[in-house]
């Protein structure tokens, strides 16, 4: 891990009426740097994703990346600037082949007869689609496949390798393993930490504590809307973060 903050927030606070979904969170993410974001439900740890992602406006608090203030407007506004969010539900159209989803919304276009009317470069796509995919260790057995004919391990994978290749500076993943077995869950652990080797940081939401203790540096632990507790993952097992999590005491 360097010591480059990049991507930061400092007294984020959001409410929705007089309900207080986020109370005064404040969280640092290295370059380079993995960091497990964690609690019960209702926590706030959707809340606080929906605000890093540009998906809702903080009431107060401050987001800063690469150490400037950032007021995102909208999710486009962070994807922008380099931070790229990845939900539960991966976002791929499994009926496009694979380098189709990595480009989805991004399509390589050539120009037309007198620069006119461009049509897809699928060729170009197809092959950028494999590059990226296997830089980041994803094998998929052809880019210009259905996802459809994916594995469920590989399209959750897939979904990664798309955003860790677009993303410049921060991936955020919420509960990317989730619903997978241990084989498939364990390909999407291996591309986050290829994300973390480039130098990308990354935040992991996820209940799967095993998991978090497995590939973090750090964990960040809410609970009804508060950072309770932001330490090092070696600082935890997983009897000692479940006490953290639910808040009961652990001997």
């Amino acid at each position: 891990m360097s010591g480059e903050v990049l991507y930061e927030v400092r007294n984020l606070t959001k409410r929705y009426g007089a309900v207080v979904a986020l109370d005064d969170a404040s969280m640092k993410l290295h370059a380079g740097e993995i960091i497990g974001l964690v609690g019960d439900n209702g926590a706030g740890k959707s809340t606080l994703v929906k605000c890093l992602s540009g998906a809702h406006l903080p009431t107060s608090g401050e987001i800063l990346l690469d150490g400037m203030e950032r007021n995102w407007h909208s999710p486009h506004d962070a994807i922008q600037a380099g931070v790229e969010t990845l939900y539960q539900d991966s976002g791929l159209a499994p009926h496009l082949s694979v380098s189709a989803n990595v480009f989805l919304g991004r399509e390589l276009v050539k120009p037309g007869i007198l620069g006119k009317m461009g049509f897809l470069s699928q060729k170009q796509m197809d092959v950028q689609a494999h590059h990226d995919l296997e830089e980041v260790g994803i094998a998929v057995p052809a880019s210009g496949r259905s996802v459809s004919q994916l594995s469920g391990g590989q399209r959750q994978a897939v979904a990664i390798g798309r955003a860790v290749a677009w993303a410049s500076k921060v991936i955020i993943l919420d509960e990317p393993t989730n619903h997978l077995g241990a084989r498939q869950a364990g390909e999407v652990l291996n591309v986050m930490l290829e994300a973390k080797a480039k130098g990308l940081g990354v935040i992991f939401i996820s209940h799967t504590l095993p998991h978090v203790l497995q590939v973090t540096d750090r964990v960040v632990v809410l609970r009804l809307g508060k950072v309770v507790k932001d330490a090092p993952t070696s600082e935890f097992d997983a009897e000692s973060l479940l006490g953290t999590i639910t808040g009961l005491k652990v001997d």
